[in-house]
């Protein structure tokens, strides 16, 4: 692939990146309100990280290897570690969520605020994650 062809790739990469992290942030605020105090609250919160870590795995792994066709190695390591920052967490959180969820069902009131400190550290983990991205493209030039 010729340089002026590859970078198309590493820019629709780099945008559905910085697109999906803003979006599931900015979506993910908001289901802090809900009480977290049904099983039904704790699966769609966990089906909506679920979804999240999933979408910026597969944006992570394309930004990845577009960025390393392209050349940029900087970029390819960074979007490579990303994407096994968002296994990592994924693995972990989700678990986490599905134990946490079951003890909801039983009404316990401690998994319902460890629950809720889990989905505001998820979101916090998330911001972070967005301002990385923005300073990284603010180095480094394409």
């Amino acid at each position: 692939m010729t340089m002026s062809l590859a970078i198309y790739p590493a820019l629709v990469f780099t945008v559905a990146l910085l697109v999906t992290t803003a979006y599931f942030l900015m979506g993910g605020l908001p289901l802090l309100v809900l009480d977290h105090q049904t099983s039904l609250d704790a699966r769609f919160v966990r089906g909506f990280f679920n979804l999240y870590y999933k979408a910026a795995f597969v944006t992570a792994v394309g930004a990845a290897l577009s960025f390393a066709a392209l050349g940029r190695l900087p970029f390819a390591i960074g979007a490579a570690l990303l994407a096994l920052m968002v296994v990592l967490i994924r693995r972990r959180l989700i678990a986490a969520m599905d134990a946490l969820g079951a003890q909801i069902q039983s009404s316990a009131p401690q998994a319902i605020q460890r629950f809720r400190q889990m989905h505001g550290v998820a979101l916090g983990i998330n911001l972070l994650q967005l301002v990385v991205l923005v300073w990284a493209l603010t180095k480094f030039s394409l």
